[in-house]
């Protein structure tokens, strides 16, 4: 039995008060740990060393070369947001399928999709498509709770497909190249496209009524322009897909490189639409500063709490409690998921990436868990925090883009069918490991007991004897 103290528990608990009543999460998780260090020092359980080596950590996370791929991406993402792709890829996509029950649906997931892989971010995906694809499926009669479920979720597919934020923080939170974590979320990606086009196709089977196909005038003619339209969204954005995730896959750039270009990549898609104006820069600066700034003051107050926690031996506090638990393996990622669903009730995916994954880590690591899994499983948990009503972010963005005509009862309602197709995802990933580690490049398969080395070693003495030429060894006691 391991004796551990009280102070670890009761921080931890310290913690998540502080989030429930509101304070900034920075500043809550600065305090909890300053505070508990205090009095960890004046009854013997922590050491003041621990906090000299503050400053040093805080300079670690601003030197940090992978964090600064965030502003790149937040960058790229928000200039895309405002220079007209989006509206070309849902308008031509839309007449496309329109014709069909649930075409709008099914356009929707798509072009979700495809901004999640060049944008990377929720807010740009749920305000475009909602603002565009929202208003046709009023004034055409579909059903209020599908529409806006679809639109949530489609748009939260950018925490899960490449190049997510979301994956860029877990990687350095687990110690992972993002390049792994990239390629393990390709497979999980692709399950949960395709599981969110099945439930619309089975929805449009079982209730065509409540989503009903565009009528002709609304489509238009299926005619040359139609399809330019789309090229002409679909080769930009091939293109920019390359730039960020082709160079990270063949090892051409680093994932801040990558969103480098794909900052540039952005802008020239910009100007091909005409729409890049001093205006638009700033706005997407502005954006990119905000986010930016969160992220970092979130992390030196989670370092904080994190450096004072683990002095307290909080980590194998919470080691020794996880490694007990009932089912091994199985059982502890059971409870890590329903752990990190409920927290994502109340935080959003950069606090719990900064506060509950590094406790989480460690003892995925000493069960034999591989991490590049363990945090592409956590990354699809994670992106449910978007669509959890009443705090879901894409619930939000979704009621501040809507006229007052939609019912917030209808958006929540709508969000927890996606939910729960989101938890199958998770499912999916727990049980078939293969669906991330399939895609990872795991190098030739060894067998080390095959191994059989052996090295002849020339005998010492003259060269008539079989030795090393010229060498010759004087008597015994010269």
């Amino acid at each position: 039995m391991f004796d551990f103290g009280i102070l670890p528990p009761l921080m931890f608990l310290g913690m998540v008060l502080f989030m429930l009543y509101g304070f900034p999460v920075a500043f809550s998780l600065a305090a909890v740990g300053l505070f508990f260090g205090v009095i960890g020092i004046l009854n013997g359980n922590f050491s003041e060393a621990f906090l000299e080596s503050l400053p040093f950590r805080f300079y670690g996370i601003v030197s940090n070369e992978l964090l600064l791929a965030i502003p790149f991406f937040t960058l790229m993402g928000a200039i895309l947001e405002r220079c007209g792709l989006a509206e070309d890829l849902l308008e031509g996509t839309g007449r496309l399928f329109g014709g069909i029950p649930g075409g709008l649906a099914f356009a929707v997931v798509l072009v979700g999709a495809i901004l999640g892989a060049i944008t990377g971010t929720v807010a740009a995906s749920v305000i475009t498509m909602a603002m565009i694809s929202l208003p046709i499926m009023q004034r055409y009669g579909y059903n209020m709770r599908m529409a806006t479920g679809v639109i949530a979720a489609s748009g939260t597919i950018a925490q899960l497909i490449p190049p997510s934020l979301v994956l860029v923080v877990l990687a350095d939170q687990l110690g992972r190249s993002v390049g792994d974590m990239y390629k393990g979320a390709v497979g999980p990606s692709i399950i949960q496209i395709s599981i969110f086009l099945a439930f619309v196709a089975v929805m449009a089977i079982l209730r065509p009524k409540s989503m009903p196909p565009l009528p002709k005038e609304a489509r238009g003619d299926l005619d040359l322009k139609l399809f330019v339209k789309i090229i002409k969204g679909m080769v930009p954005s091939a293109v920019l897909m390359f730039l960020v995730l082709g160079t990270i896959f063949m090892g051409l750039a680093t994932p801040t490189e990558a969103g480098a270009m794909g900052v540039v990549g952005a802008i020239v898609i910009a100007m091909i639409n005409q729409r890049l104006t001093w205006s638009l820069l700033r706005q997407s600066m502005e954006t990119t500063a905000r986010i930016t700034s969160m992220v970092v003051f979130i992390l030196i107050g989670a370092t904080v709490f994190s450096l004072v926690f683990q002095g307290m031996d909080g980590g194998r506090w919470v080691e020794h409690l996880l490694t007990g638990l009932p089912g091994g393996v199985l059982g502890f990622l059971i409870f890590v998921n329903i752990f990190v669903f409920v927290l994502a009730f109340f935080l959003d995916f950069f606090e719990i990436a900064f506060i509950v994954v590094p406790m989480l880590a460690p003892v995925a690591a000493a069960l034999g868990i591989d991490l590049v899994w363990f945090g592409v499983m956590l990354c699809v948990n994670i992106q449910t925090s978007f669509m959890h009503p009443p705090f879901g972010f894409a619930l939000f963005y979704l009621r501040g883009t809507a006229d007052a005509s939609v019912k917030s009862s209808d958006i929540y309602m709508g969000a927890l069918p996606w939910v729960g197709l989101q938890l199958i995802v998770v499912a999916i990933v727990i049980f078939w490991p293969e669906s991330v580690t399939y895609w990872l490049d795991s190098g030739p398969k060894v067998d080390p007991s095959t191994i059989d080395i052996r090295i002849d070693l020339p005998t010492l003495g003259n060269q008539s004897d079989g030795g090393l030429p010229g060498l010759e060894l004087p008597p015994m006691g010269q």
